[in-house]
């Protein structure tokens, strides 16, 4: 199980944003002042991903304004996330996404987080990381389900509100709603004022 235990670190090749790549891209290192996002999809060049890469640099800015980083990874070098990234959008390619693509070649990243199928590609794997780095929530879909990042982006805010004020996020949860106190007494307070809503 990961959730609750601290991520697996490593350094590794990656197309940074920017589109320098460098050799020694570290997690820990690029972990936001909050957090991580940390992304794994099966190949470049496939039919899914280019979608959901897409939607999270389309989000970047939300989830920058949160202080969490996103990072992807999939089993592909490099090279070939380079070439992907200068392959246009019509063309089937993601363009120049906001957010470093990690090279996991050896597929011990993917191993580390129990996302590696077939000893071939990784599943869509998503781990939300405390500042700390702490996994505090991840979830894992077959190769043809594609992610919602809004949920993500709502998976960060119920971090953020717990970290900041102790409570917890009922079902449903979003920023701006009323949190729960973790006692029967402040459970009976909550459903009181809103079970009819969930």
């Amino acid at each position: 199980m990961i959730v609750t235990n601290k991520a697996p670190d490593f350094t590794a090749t990656a197309v940074l944003a920017d589109g320098q790549i460098v050799e020694d891209f570290n997690l820990m290192d690029n972990l936001g002042e909050k957090g991580a996002v940390l992304f794994f999809y099966p190949l470049d060049f496939t039919f899914v991903c280019p979608s959901e890469i897409i939607a999270f640099s389309k989000r970047a800015k939300d989830f920058r304004e949160r202080g969490v980083s996103i990072i992807g990874v999939s089993v592909d070098s490099q090279f070939s996330h380079f070439a992907w990234r200068e392959t246009a959008v019509n063309q089937g390619g993601i363009g120049r996404v906001d957010m470093p693509l990690v090279a996991d070649i050896t597929k011990q990243i993917a191993r580390d987080y129990d996302v590696l199928l077939d000893d071939a590609v990784a599943l869509r794997g998503s781990f939300l990381i405390d500042a700390d780095g702490t996994v505090r929530h991840a979830v894992v879909n077959d190769l043809p389900l594609g992610r919602n990042i809004d949920e993500m982006i709502r998976m960060v805010d119920t971090m953020l509100f717990t970290n900041e004020h102790g409570e917890v996020c009922p079902a449903g949860w979003v920023k701006g709603d009323e949190g729960m106190t973790a006692t029967t007494e402040g459970v009976a307070n909550y459903l009181d004022k809103h079970a009819d809503e969930l």
